[in-house]
């Protein structure tokens, strides 16, 4: 095998035809089962029949035999255990084949000039199934992965004679396509352990309890998991105009649910087995899946409405070909992944919800212990993945790096963060769309002016109405490390904010989420904008698990959407901003009749009062008197100017 590679490469480094490369790798091989001129199976080649072809004009010392029983070698390059890890063929692989292998390409005398024919190539290597079919690369998805598994999701190609790959580079970076990958940078943060002192509370599952253990699911219909796969073409058309540029977005086809005879061409067996194996990667021991389970999930309605749906060319959900019928198996088998994933999830996070206690908040808590994956420090850290062309950002992450005073005591910089200093950690990042990848992701607009407008509020107020408390707040992360709540679906509100009676050591723990809601649900059908209603009693149940009785429970909804562009479209179209604060529902303004931050904490805004008094939003604060509150902005929009 090692001289075999070592000829290879040797051919390769030569440059020889087309016709003499296959010849002279071809000859020395038995012929195997599978396609003629295929290699024996444990050799890890599998050769086209135009190498057979070549080596038989060649070479004398090959005996040719046909097998017609053996299965072909070429067939069980997608199996699992396939013992194959080269292939070597003519032109005719640069379309009617799909594999998910695909690392790397040598080519022979192709690409010497542009043509169709070298980027249907290239597509049959950048296919990736990525996480939980997600067909996205690791750089596209959020959360931790492991280390260098960008190096896994890269495909190689070496070339001979390929002119046309050099201009190939050379287009992609004049139309701003990155060719190089992005420099990683860890930027480490600092936590104010003197906070970790304090005696903060977050709600949160037991540390010696286990979910896995403890429970045995049964994968079962439910019809309030939605999902759907989206395989329709997508077309964007930008337009000028007078008043500018104009982009419009459009997909083509509806969501559908899989006709019941199409359904029929699916092979439930390869389905269940597939559906195990997604199981066994993610270590959910103990789910059960029932084989006849996975056609009634996807057949499965609620008042009519298809649980599964998909967005597809008619051929894919109404097959009128084999090949047709293998991408209707390949779309089942996304839904029923995704459905197990999200009811996997869903069950996962009620019993969270049912077995929450009140857990000191310390550096352990995933919210604090984000850290670069696969890096073993003992501080947590952010990653930022620049664009080499960003040179000037990345000099200026790298000076902070060498002045830590700056990095965690000012803002921007070079680096747009924020900087207050109740956040539990240093320094709170601004996301930089365009310019680099961030992760943890970095603050958006919303939620970067809610932190600047709640600093000006407490360096406003500490003295005055907030006397006697103290402040802390705390970003939350998202799935797997944040505090979320809701059985079906996850909800992980962006910030965590306590008001800590200085006297009594009571606190007030309120979950903050900044966002738009021009496209909100109606109230009666928002979870989001209803978790203030069932956190009381939520409360209480975890004070009784954790015997105590000074701890609250609150939520709000920032809406980033404007008041006088969301009451008409809102529910019913009759609320008022007196209506939205009774609701938990605030908008980010600032000023004497109506201030965000003032009914946050309970306070009385100006003539109106909105949110004042016994039943406004929250546990009053303080009697203080109705007082305007400072509309500061200056590092929302320095942070924003750095941008």
């Amino acid at each position: 095998m090692a001289e075999t590679t070592k000829r290879i490469f040797g051919l390769l480094r030569s440059s020889p035809p087309n016709y003499t490369y296959y010849a002279a790798v071809s000859s020395g091989w038995k012929a195997g089962p599978g396609l003629p001129g295929s290699v024996a199976a444990d050799s890890g080649f599998a050769a086209s029949g135009y190498a057979r072809r070549a080596s038989a004009e060649n070479s004398g010392d090959i005996a040719l035999e046909g097998d017609a029983i053996a299965a072909s070698l070429f067939e069980r390059i997608n199996r699992p255990d396939s013992g194959l890890h080269v292939l070597i063929g003519a032109k005719k692989f640069m379309e009617g084949w799909n594999s998910w292998r695909v690392a790397s390409m040598g080519l022979l005398n192709i690409g010497r000039q542009e043509g169709s024919q070298i980027i249907q190539l290239f597509g049959r290597g950048v296919r990736l199934k990525g996480k939980t079919m997600s067909l996205k690369r690791s750089a596209a998805l959020e959360g931790g992965h492991l280390q260098h598994l960008h190096l896994l999701e890269t495909l190689n190609i070496f070339a001979v004679r390929a002119n046309y790959m050099a201009q190939f580079r050379d287009y992609l970076e004049r139309e701003g396509v990155e060719v190089e990958p992005p420099i990683e940078l860890s930027l480490p943060v600092w936590v104010n352990e003197d906070f970790l002192e304090k005696g903060l509370v977050v709600p949160r599952p037991p540390q010696d309890r286990d979910f896995t253990a403890e429970t045995a699911l049964l994968l079962e219909p439910d019809a309030r998991i939605r999902v759907h796969v989206d395989l329709s073409v997508k077309v964007q058309a930008i337009e000028s105009t007078r008043l500018g540029l104009h982009t419009a977005d459009v997909r083509g086809g509806r969501a559908q649910a899989i006709p019941a005879e199409s359904l029929d061409w699916v092979d439930w067996q390869q389905a269940y087995l597939d559906v195990l194996a997604y199981k066994a990667r993610k270590g959910w021991s103990n789910l059960v899946i029932q084989p006849e389970t996975l056609r009634q999930i996807v057949e499965l309605k609620d008042k009519g409405v298809p649980v599964c749906t998909v967005i597809a060319d008619e051929r894919v959900i109404r097959p009128q070909s084999f090949r047709d019928r293998a991408l209707l198996q390949q779309v089942v088998t996304q839904l029923l992944c995704r459905y197990v994933d999200r009811l996997y999830q869903a069950r996962r996070e009620q019993w969270d919800e049912q077995t929450m206690v009140y857990r000191p908040l310390d550096e352990n808590d995933p919210n604090l212990g984000f850290r670069p994956p696969g890096v073993n420090e003992k501080r947590a850290g952010y990653v930022i993945r620049v664009p080499r062309s960003e040179q000037q950002l990345v000099e200026a992450i790298q000076k902070l790096l060498n002045d830590q005073k700056r990095l965690y005591q000012q803002e921007n910089a070079g680096l747009p963060r924020i900087h207050f200093d109740r956040h539990l950690y240093q320094p709170l990042l601004v996301d930089m769309p365009g310019k680099a990848q961030i992760a943890p992701p970095g603050l958006k607009e919303s939620e970067a002016r809610f932190v600047c407008d709640l600093r000006d509020y407490w360096n406003a107020e500490k003295n005055t109405s907030l006397a006697g408390k103290e402040v802390f707040l705390l970003r939350n992360l998202s799935r797997g490390k944040g505090i979320g709540f809701f059985e079906e679906r996850g909800f992980y509100p962006d910030f965590i904010l306590w008001v800590v009676d200085q006297a009594t050591k009571a606190q007030r723990i309120v979950f903050i989420e900044p966002h738009g809601m021009f496209h909100a649900k109606a109230y009666i059908h928002d979870e989001k904008a209803r978790l203030h209603e069932r956190l009381p009693a939520l409360a209480e149940e975890i004070g009784k698990r954790s015997r105590r009785t000074d701890i609250t429970l609150d939520a709000f909804i920032v809406s980033a959407t404007p008041y006088d562009d969301l009451h008409q479209h809102y529910d019913d179209g009759t609320w008022d901003r007196a209506r939205f604060a009774e609701k938990h529902i605030l908008f980010q303004e600032r000023g004497r009749d109506y201030d965000y931050m003032r009914i946050l904490f309970g306070q009385r805004t100006g003539a109106s009062c909105v949110g004042g008094g016994p039943g406004a939003p929250g546990a009053p604060l303080s009697g203080a008197p109705c007082a305007g509150g400072s509309a500061a902005d200056t590092g929302y929009s320095a942070a924003q100017d750095a941008l």
